[in-house]
């Protein structure tokens, strides 16, 4: 194993143990390299990964600090593999989608705070009406984002949010077949709000599966390449 991976191992091994603690400082370098047996270039280096990983956190002259290891935070990595999926992986991830959004929004319906369905509804508006793709994308993408948060589960609507956020690169609309896309998208939010309003999980979760299995089968019928997704 190399020396950067045991350094790693060993950090990792206290986080989990709890010996080291959200918000609590490392220890000193020497007694770090000391205890794992690596190098301080090593050390550093692991350092670094676990960083990247949400996992540690540095603070200009302070030091190297464990994070708040909430798992929300913690989904960098993942979401930067989801970036650069192909469409066929993409699809693959439809199905893990549709059950965490269906989830989510039974959670939403059962749990929503006031004001939700109204910002839903003002999303929608907007939604019916923009003739600007990059809007489009923005509105439906902060639609489902809010739909989503009201579950009241943060790392839940994290996932959610990083499954969501590599459709954007595969865009189904600008063809001939834009209105009835936009048309079946418009119901099936509109499914959604109906579902949140009457305070309805079974019927939100319907709702949800029947409207990103629509999606699916559009994304598998044209095929698009991806685009910058910006």
């Amino acid at each position: 194993m190399a020396a950067t991976d045991t350094a790693a191992r060993g950090l990792r091994a206290m986080l989990g143990s709890g010996e080291l603690t959200p918000g609590q400082q490392l220890p000193p370098e020497p007694e770090l390299c000391s205890r794992l047996g690596v190098s301080r270039g090593s050390l550093r280096e692991a350092v670094r990964s676990l960083a990247a990983l949400g996992m540690l956190e540095s603070r200009h002259g302070s030091g190297t600090y464990v994070s708040a290891l909430l798992p929300a935070q913690m989904l960098a990595g993942f979401a930067a593999t989801v970036d650069v999926l192909p469409l066929d992986g993409l699809l693959e991830l439809y199905d893990v989608r549709r059950g965490l959004e269906s989830h989510a929004a039974a959670l939403a319906a059962a749990r929503a705070e006031d004001g939700v369905v109204d910002r839903l509804r003002a999303l929608h508006a907007r939604l019916s009406v923009t003739e600007d793709d990059d809007e489009l994308h923005d509105l439906d993408r902060e639609f489902h984002a809010t739909l989503c948060a009201a579950s009241g589960n943060d790392t839940l609507a994290a996932l959610c949010d990083i499954l969501r956020s590599r459709g954007r690169h595969y865009s189904v609309y600008g063809t001939e077949e834009t209105d009835a896309l936009r048309t079946a998208s418009d119901l099936g939010h509109e499914a959604l709000i109906a579902a949140l309003a009457a305070r309805d999980p079974q019927a939100a979760a319907a709702a949800a599966s029947a409207h990103l299995s629509q999606t699916e089968r559009w994304l598998r019928r044209l095929r698009p390449t991806p685009g910058s997704g910006r």
